[in-house]
């Protein structure tokens, strides 16, 4: 039986196949006078527009349909492989000693894989110490080995709705490590914060 990590593996596969499919269909859409899922295919009179290819669009158009319904579905699996993921690792923490990133590890091995780019005053990642330019080593139980894109973090947060979550980041060459509450607010999301992959 495949583990967790193998599974998220071919989801993510299988998401990029899909995305790139309804990439293609909807520049075929484009390409017929740009009629897009919903524009009209008959003219005024009530005949079939002579200006686009009335197969190819309904064509296109049912596909992408179809693809879309398989894309939410497969979403949904997603989500629910990260969360088993993340329980793993939360069970691994509650078994063994929590799993602290060594300090004798160098920190130039410590990659950071996300940076915080917006931070709003007054929110729960404000409250909880974060700032603009962290670099993330540890989000929960994300790190940039098991780091599979930001939908990833917005499921921890929704699983850690309420409950400590706790983020090691560098912050000017230092190591600082945080604990935030993620939770409702008068802003937007839960955590107040947003942040963005780092490419290197």
């Amino acid at each position: 039986m495949a583990s967790p990590m193998e599974k998220m593996k071919e989801l993510t596969k299988k998401r990029d196949e899909l995305e790139k499919e309804i990439a293609e269909l909807t520049e075929v859409l484009d390409s017929q006078q740009g009629v897009g899922l919903d524009g009209p295919l008959v003219d005024s009179q009530g005949f079939p527009r002579n200006d686009i290819d009335v197969y190819s669009v309904r064509h296109a158009r049912h596909n992408i349909i179809c693809l879309q319904n398989d894309h939410k579905a497969l979403m949904k699996e997603i989500e629910e492989t990260l969360y088993e993921i993340h329980a793993q690792a939360r069970e691994k923490q509650n078994t063994n000693e929590p799993m602290e990133i060594s300090v004798n590890k160098p920190i130039r091995e410590q990659e950071p894989f996300l940076i915080v780019d917006r931070l709003d005053p007054g929110s729960p990642a404000a409250d909880g110490g974060i700032q603009v330019g962290d670099e993330i080593i540890k989000f929960g139980s994300v790190m940039k080995e098991n780091f599979t894109g930001l939908p990833c973090i917005g499921t921890v947060v929704q699983h850690s709705k309420g409950k400590p979550l706790h983020i090691t980041a560098l912050r000017d060459g230092e190591l600082v490590k945080l604990s935030v509450k993620p939770d409702k607010w008068s802003g937007k999301g839960l955590l107040g914060c947003n942040v963005l992959p780092i490419k290197r």
